[in-house]
Formats: C-alpha cells, structure tokens, sequence
C-alpha cells in the first residue's frame, strides 16, 4: 500500500534532474488528503522521496510529453504519464538543508508534499520565520520565508507593470512588522523609498511617512546638503569647475567646516575632512566666492575697493563694484582669489533660489545660519528618520525634480550606510538594530549610466551591507536595466509576472537553481502571485501574496477608465489643477479627510 500522497516512481535519474513515472492510479487535478487539498501533478508543487533515515525534495518543473525521457519515446503510445523533477534539498534527521548528499534510485517511490511535510521543513515555531502568503498549489497551506535571510543577504521582488508590485512591497512589509505574535516589532527598522507616493496612506498605521509637501499626520522631508557628498553636491549645484577652481572652492568648504567643528563629539580638527558631515552655509559660501570675481581697487596700493553697492549673503545679492579701467586706469581689477567661475556662481545663484530644491537647500531648522550654525545637527537628522517609534519610515520622493533624484538617493543612502555603518557597534549602530533599505522604481536610479552615486552606494550596500547590518531590497519592473552587479548580489529572488523576454532572462540567469520550468510561468502568473527562491526561502516556492486589507493598499490601481469616462462631468477648475502642478503637490486644496469619531 503506497498510500494516499504516492504520485509515481523514479524512471531515470541525471543529476539533480530526476524523471518520474506517474502512478496510473494518479489523475492530474485536485487530492484531499486530511482535509486539504493538493493539486497534484502541477508544474511548481513540491515532491518527497522517502530514502530510509531521510527524505529528499524536489520541485516539478514539467509534466507531461516534453518531461518523457529521451530514451523511452513510444512510452507515449504505452499511455504513461511523465514529470521532470529538479531536486532541491533533504530532510536529515529533523533538519531541513538545502544540497543533495545523495540520489534516489531507480523505482523508488515519489509522493506528494504535505502540509506536515512543509511544516517539518519551514519549522513553523522558528522565530525567524514570517508567514507572505499561501502556497498556489495547495492554497490552505501557508508559505514562510526567513526573515534573516531576506534582510542580511539582500533581495529583488521583480514585476511587470500591474503584476501586483506594490501591493506585495506593502504586505510583506506589513508580515515583517507584525512577525513575533502578531505585535509590531519595536526595534525593526525600515527605510522605504518611494518614488511616486503610493505608500504614504497603505502603511500610516506602522510607518513614519515624510514627504516634501506634508499632510497634517506627515513629517517634512528635509535632507540638510551638508549630509551629504560634497564633491555631488557641488556638482550640482556648479556644474562642471577646472582643477584649480575645484581646489578653491573645497578649500572654502572645509575651512567652514573647521569653523564650526570645535567641540563637536566625533570630530577631530586635525583630521578633518571636506567629507566630514558638518553644517557650513552656502549662501556664505556663494558670497565669499563671488565677491573676489567682480571685486576692483580704487587705488593701486589696492587697500580701497571702488565699491559701489554692498552685497549681501541672506538674500543672495551680489556687491556691485565700479568697472575696471581701461589699461593701467583706475579702478584696477583685483587678482586675489580670482578662480574664475563667475558662470557657476550664477547657477549656484539659481539653484538656491530654486523653491523647488528647498527640501534639500533650504532644509528646515537644519539650514545653518551665515556661520554654520544650524538649528537641529545631524543626531537630530538621525533620531527623526530611524529613532521614532514607528517600525517603517517613508521617505516619500514623489515631490523631488528628476533632476536631481539620482543625487539625492545616493545621498540618502550615504547617509544611511556611514551612520549604520561607523556605528556598528554601539545599540543605535546597524549590527544591533539592522536596516532593510526598500527601493521602490530602482530601475530608474540603478542603471548602467557612468556616473550615477545612486548605483555606486547600493552597490557598496549590496557587497558589504551584511556585515554591518544593512540590507537591501530591490524593487523594478525592468530587472533587465538594473546593474548586474547588484541584480547578482541578491540572494533572494520573488518574481512576479514577467512578460518581457529580456527581464524574464534576468531572472533565469540569477536563479540559485536550475528550475528552468518554474521559470517559464513568469509570462502566466496571476496578478500577486510570485515565485519566490533563494536564500530566504527554502525551497523554491509559487505563493500566492496575501492581499492587505481594504484601506492599506497602495495607490497604485490602474484608473477604471469604463466607469470614469460613462460618469458625468462635475465642475472642473483648471486654476487648481494648474496650483497642483506649481505646488508639486496632488493634494493641493484639498480639504483634510476627518477622523470617524
């Protein structure tokens, strides 16, 4: 008596590759077995081979004439039913490990895997484990990945546009946050970036949300200039400077950086650098570099300036000089501190005045003053993003100019790291709190470009992160224009639908395992169904991702263009949508939703 999970025997054995011959007693479709059901004979389900002390693991990956054994060709005619078997791992004693120590043979049995099954292998009561979904082959069974895993050896959710993306980043966030007894875990830490706003509203109830134009229940998303790299700030706010002009302007920076650095903790003047994460004005900064350029002298002895009107750093208003003489006639030009970048300093100009760079310029209570002294300093940049009590913070980027996006996510990261990173070892530092970084839209930020801080951190992140406790999660729509060497380095790989060949290649070519057929469904899952393999999961897994409830879903579904086109027009006022567009703010005029009571 084989029993009621017996699918067939082993016919032919190549490897980790194993073809079996289906029991005719097996028809393809739905078993019960305790009281649940089971597909049986599905591309992706699970399978057991039972050998003595130990059990090995498989996923089937094909069914039917193409899994036949090249060998056995009339078996068609004969009526017998073949499967193709990639082996995944096996059950020593009472632990599960993912390898083969050793191979079935010829006859032996194969049988379906239980919901007992997957529990001795998952280990249920294991605290690291967090439950994202139901298993697609047997739905009542929950799948389970390793939280530690998933966070320490990095990890891509990868989908085509309305594969359910999004509302997969905000259900496993929302597992992660509730994994120890259904209570928010109080020192997880996670940082999301979200590039077009639609995480704001789904994840509130759990996560800190700071967004450039805040609602009432949000913080305002400043990111102070002087946190972050220096060399990419100036050219941004510059463009491209010579050599000797490049010199002369971090020379003025790093003088007023030591201006302030006096008894600050941490720093020490005789090592101080222009990298070093100090506040220093850049409206000073602009007026001590613009002044030298038109400056003349009244007399040759140049000990009087033939001034005319005097500038002024606040407002970003130039000293006005009398122009110079012609030949050796008064006034005389200077030539002290002269760098020549007179075309800069007026773009530099514009950028300050920019409102739209605000957030990052002008960044709130942490702008210094003319002398450097800002209002909040970094440990208060620090405490806001990653000390409240909340398990997530948003950073919504929504309202940030593409500009400068790839800039200011690379030193977002920067930040992130260093901190986590020089404080490794202390109980804020990243080896006692970990950080998941979530990048949402990363094909957009991490492409193959040349110059491109954005990819260069994550790449740091990525190849180092583990060991200082900062993880990544890649999150894109097109795998196939993600730098390879992050792609690579994640360990962890949840799939949804892919339709595009080129990203679909993507996918095959980071696969742990050579599960070629589990791979050719990418173009045929539902929308929020997911292959997920690698690391975190212990075997390669098709799950169902269980949908968040009503209210705590992203806004990202697509507009219900039937229903919106057959209603009938409202009053329309395009002075508001005009006011939404210059204030960079969807919510423009919009009266705040009030609490049920």
């Amino acid at each position: 008596m084989t029993g009621p999970t017996f699918l067939g025997r082993v016919g032919s054995v190549a490897g980790a590759t194993i073809s079996v011959r289906q029991a005719e007693s097996v028809a393809s479709g739905i078993a019960i077995i305790a009281g649940r059901s089971y597909r049986v004979a599905q591309v992706g389900s699970f399978v057991r081979i039972p050998q003595g002390y130990h059990d090995l693991y498989g996923v089937i990956s094909e069914v039917g004439a193409q899994a036949t054994p090249d060998t056995l060709v009339d078996a068609r005619q004969r009526g017998e039913s073949w499967m193709t078997v990639q082996l995944v791992g096996e059950i020593v004693e009472t632990s599960f490990e993912r390898g083969i120590s050793q191979y079935p043979g010829i006859n032996d049995e194969v049988h379906l895997v239980t919901e007992d099954d997957l529990g001795r292998i998952y280990g249920v009561e294991h605290t690291g484990q967090i439950t994202i979904g139901r298993l697609a082959g047997a739905e009542s069974i929950p799948v389970q990945i390793d939280l530690d895993r998933l966070v320490t050896r990095h990890s891509a959710v990868l989908g085509s546009t309305g594969s359910g993306k999004s509302t997969t980043i905000a259900s496993l966030l929302r597992s992660i946050c509730q994994a120890s007894g259904g209570k928010h875990c109080s020192s997880s830490r996670i940082l999301l970036l979200d590039i077009h706003g639609e995480y704001g509203d789904a994840l509130k109830s759990v996560a800190e949300v700071f967004r450039v134009n805040p609602s009432e229940d949000e913080q305002p998303l400043h990111v102070p200039y002087w946190a972050l790299d220096t060399l990419t700030l100036l050219d941004f706010l510059m463009g491209p400077l010579s050599e000797s002009a490049y010199t002369g302007v971090l020379d003025k920076i790093q003088a007023a950086k030591l201006s302030v650095a006096d008894g600050v903790a941490g720093v020490d003047v005789n090592a101080l650098t222009v990298s070093t994460p100090l506040p220093f004005s850049l409206k000073q900064l602009w007026f001590e570099l613009i002044d030298p350029e038109y400056k003349t002298w009244a007399d040759k002895e140049r000990t009087q300036r033939a001034i005319d009107e005097e500038g002024d750093a606040e407002t970003l208003k130039a000293p006005k000089y009398q122009p110079p003489g012609a030949g050796s006639a008064l006034p005389d030009q200077n030539q002290t501190g002269v760098l020549g970048i007179r075309r800069q300093l007026a773009q530099m100009r514009s950028r300050l005045l920019d409102r739209q760079y605000d957030f990052m310029l002008h960044p709130g209570d942490w702008e210094p003053d003319l002398a450097g002294k800002p209002g909040k300093d970094l440990p208060d940049l620090l405490q806001s993003w990653f000390g409240h009590n909340k398990p997530i913070t948003v950073l919504d980027l929504s309202g940030v100019p593409s500009q400068v996006l790839v800039r200011l996510i690379g030193g977002i990261l920067n930040i992130t790291y260093e901190a986590l990173f020089w404080g490794r070892s202390l109980p804020e530092g990243g080896r006692a709190r970990p950080e998941l970084v979530v990048m949402e839209e990363a094909h957009r930020y991490l492409g193959k470009d040349g110059d491109n801080p954005a990819r260069d951190m994550v790449q740091r992140i990525v190849k180092e992160g583990r060991k200082f406790g900062v993880g990544a999660m890649i999150v894109s729509q097109r795998p196939s224009e993600i730098d390879e060497t992050i792609l690579s380095q994640c360990g962890t790989l949840m799939a949804l639908r892919l339709s595009n060949s080129a990203d679909q290649a993507k996918v095959k070519a980071a696969l742990p395992d050579s599960l070629s057929g589990l791979v050719d469904t990418l173009p045929v899952l539902r929308t929020g169904e997911a292959i997920i393999m690698g690391e975190a999961a212990r075997l390669p897994i098709r799950c169902r991702i269980n949908l968040p409830r009503a209210g705590e879903r992203p806004n990202s579904e697509d507009p219900r263009v039937s229903e919106a086109w057959a209603r009938p027009r409202g009053d329309e006022d395009y002075e508001r949508l005009a006011a939404a567009w210059r204030s960079q703010d969807p919510k423009w005029g919009q009266e705040p939703k009030m609490e049920d009571s």
